[in-house]
């Protein structure tokens, strides 16, 4: 996605007008990842064919999986007179072919615009058929991108999930809703081995860990399997606790909650108000105060101790972080990204030594400043500069007196790494130019083991590789 962006010459006179590629992906894309996270649910975009075609690029791109994702197939003429036809016409296809358990709908930029009551659209596509008993839940998220970015379109998606199914049994059960931000498919199975671990019943959604990381087919399956059941989600609203993993998370104006003084929601806040489900809040957990955190909450709720495994496994990191910090110390860091994701890099970078320079992300809930300093303390450093809303181009003017020495973030800073020779170490999503971002761990002590070594190893390489004579020990 471009964006247009007005620059002052040296005569204060404004000129026109420089495309420069944004730090983000578009809402809906967010919004169909974590409805991937639906067991039995096809998504649908309420807007034009070339929305539902990019966007299944693209994360066919990331996870290296099949992506169907059907469309109301928005034409000049819908647009004028509306797509309530076009969009009773694609649930009947998509019932008709696919027989899901759930359809899960994304408004685009396009149905909007034009101010598309999708909901009302729901209400009359089920009045129309209320004599037919094995229709399929019907979930809408609004997803415009000009209200917030791909993270903002995921949240927005958990929060339309839990809201549309969440139900309260009458009394308090026996698990915890665990929402776990947008992660990789292996960290998502590695936070269920946790709470299992922890002898803990847990709710986990999004749970794409299937979905969008299957096995091998011999047949074509239209519909993964995997996902968090429907069932889960309705006893949500009964769990004795939520985990949210994500400081800032649906902070940017989604929901239609653009207004001044205007509510915003995540779905452990929503739960918490709605069905008085007590909300524990954390960090994602990488880098070792971080995920020290999350087990402690873990430990907490759960009231059992952290297994030895994890403690033995935190023992470790420790011990490596003593066998490579004197390759770390003092060196330079860019980092880029979702928003909650660079808050727990820059806090991982900080306390091993690595100092954080340009913290960028194109999220613009206005919270990043604020979080950072917060979650870093008195590691945060003083001239760090921190971009929301940021584009590429501004991170790269932004970069060229800071003399970085790595990258962290997403395959769309290639370019820049590329230009300065400096390593780029690939977290987050997308990533198009490696394989295997589906089966990335960053989360917890073995997660942190796995990204500290990559970082050491890249330095020790771009230093091998920069030396004059090389050398084969270190």
């Amino acid at each position: 996605m471009n964006i247009a962006e007005s620059h002052i010459d040296k005569n204060n006179n404004k000129t026109h007008i420089a495309s420069c590629n944004a730090c983000k992906q578009c809402a809906p894309l967010g919004a169909c990842i974590a409805f991937k996270g639906i067991e039995g649910m096809l998504p649908m975009l309420h807007g034009s064919q070339g929305c539902a075609t990019y966007i299944r690029r693209y994360l066919i791109s990331h996870f290296r999986e099949p992506m169907d994702i059907a469309s109301s197939n928005f034409s000049e003429e819908t647009t004028i007179f509306g797509g309530n036809r076009n969009f009773n016409d694609g649930i009947d296809n998509i019932i008709s072919q696919y027989h899901p358990a759930v359809i899960a709908i994304a408004s685009t930029c396009l149905s909007e615009t034009i101010g598309e009551d999708v909901q009302r659209l729901i209400y009359e596509y089920k009045g129309m058929h209320e004599n037919e008993s094995d229709l399929p839940e019907m979930i809408f998220a609004s997803t415009p991108s000009y209200q917030g970015t791909h993270l903002e379109g995921f949240h927005e998606a958990v929060f339309a999930a839990i809201k549309a199914l969440s139900e309260n049994a009458g009394s308090v059960g026996n698990h915890i809703n665990l929402f776990c931000n947008m992660i990789s498919p292996e960290d998502i199975r590695h936070l269920k081995e946790i709470v299992e671990d922890f002898a803990v019943q847990s709710m986990i959604f999004p749970d794409y860990s299937d979905t969008l990381d299957s096995t091998s087919w011999d047949n074509y399956h239209r519909i993964s399997e995997g996902g968090t059941p429907v069932s889960s989600l309705r006893r949500s609203g009964s769990a004795y606790a939520s985990v949210e993993l994500g400081y800032i998370l649906n902070s940017g104006g989604m929901n239609g909650r653009i207004k001044e003084n205007a509510i915003k929601q995540s779905a452990g806040e929503y739960l918490k108000a709605k069905f008085a489900v007590p909300l524990v809040r954390t960090g994602l957990p990488i880098g070792l105060l971080e995920t020290d955190k999350f087990f402690d909450h873990v430990s907490r709720i759960s009231g059992q101790p952290t297994p030895q495994k994890y403690k033995q496994q935190r023992g470790r990191l420790i011990d490596l972080y003593i066998d490579g910090h004197k390759y770390v110390s003092g060196k330079r860091v860019v980092i880029y990204g979702e928003e909650d994701l660079v808050v727990a890099l820059a806090a991982f970078a900080a306390e091993i030594g690595i100092k954080p320079m340009l913290c960028a992300s194109g999220g613009e809930s206005g919270k990043l400043q604020e979080t950072l300093k917060i979650v870093l303390g008195d590691l945060y450093p003083g001239d760090m500069i921190v971009g929301q809303g940021f584009s590429f181009d501004q991170m790269e003017e932004s970069m060229r007196d800071l003399n970085p020495d790595l990258m962290i973030g997403n395959s769309k800073g290639y370019y820049i790494a590329r230009k300065m020779d400096i390593p780029l170490i690939r977290t987050g999503f997308p990533i198009h130019d490696r394989i295997g971002a589906q089966h990335t761990r960053t989360l917890g002590y073995e997660g942190t083991t796995i990204l500290f070594e990559q970082i050491v190893n890249a330095l020790l390489e771009d230093k091998q590789r920069k030396s004059p004579i090389g050398y084969k020990y270190m």
